[in-house]
């Protein structure tokens, strides 16, 4: 399956079922922590805006989940 422009929002919930929750928030940008692992990963909330499938796929890559994990989450959601 092909990656697709998604919102901040939806973007912020799927990474809620892998453990990360909101840390802080500096002026557009989430950044998100898992208590677990430690790791922090940033999502930017721009008004109106999704997030590219250049970012997204970024962000799945400093995850360490692949795209078939990420259409999994994507059918929870």
């Amino acid at each position: 399956m092909k990656l697709t422009p998604l919102s901040p929002q939806k973007l912020i919930k799927l990474l809620g079922f892998l453990g990360y929750f909101p840390a802080r928030q500096k002026g557009s940008h989430v950044i998100l922590e898992n208590q677990e692992t430690g790791r922090i990963v940033v999502v930017p909330v721009h008004s109106s805006k999704e997030i590219g499938v250049g970012l997204l796929s970024t962000i799945l890559r400093e995850l360490g989940i692949s795209r078939e994990e990420y259409f999994e989450l994507l059918k929870k959601a």
